[in-house]
């Protein structure tokens, strides 16, 4: 089993745009990224996040809840990703990793983190996702 606070952390700054319906969610979320030295972009909804997409600021990582109010965050990254396209995606979720997979609602190798998560986990599976190719 790998040790997540041995790897070393996301190799540059990025902008993390973080949608979850959850305000505790985003805030602790928000400030685990922030203490990572990432710039953090928050929306309670993807009609609000899809507007964030809009604008001309950069967004390097959408970090979404897989359960979104009246969409599913796969749906709501590809129109993230028609806006934004190469858009890097972290998806995170309460449901067990294995229950997500089975019931497609993510396709096998997307990038996701099981909630709750630390820290050192965050900073590893956030690495992971922004140099997936």
């Amino acid at each position: 089993m790998r040790d997540p606070s041995a790897e070393s952390p996301t190799p540059h700054r990025a902008t993390v745009l973080v949608v979850d319906d959850d305000l505790l969610v985003r805030g602790v979320v928000s400030e685990m990224l922030a203490s990572l030295g990432h710039e953090v972009m928050v929306a309670e909804a993807p009609d609000e996040a899809l507007a964030a997409m809009r604008d001309s600021r950069p967004v390097d990582l959408l970090l979404t809840d897989v359960v979104l109010p009246g969409e599913n965050g796969p749906e709501f990254a590809a129109r993230c990703r028609a806006l934004r396209p190469g858009l890097r995606v972290l998806f995170m979720s309460g449901y067990v990793d294995r229950a997500i997979v089975e019931r497609q609602v993510l396709e096998r190798g997307e990038s996701f983190i099981q909630k709750p998560f630390s820290r050192e986990e965050l900073a590893f599976k956030l690495r992971e996702a922004l140099e997936r190719r």
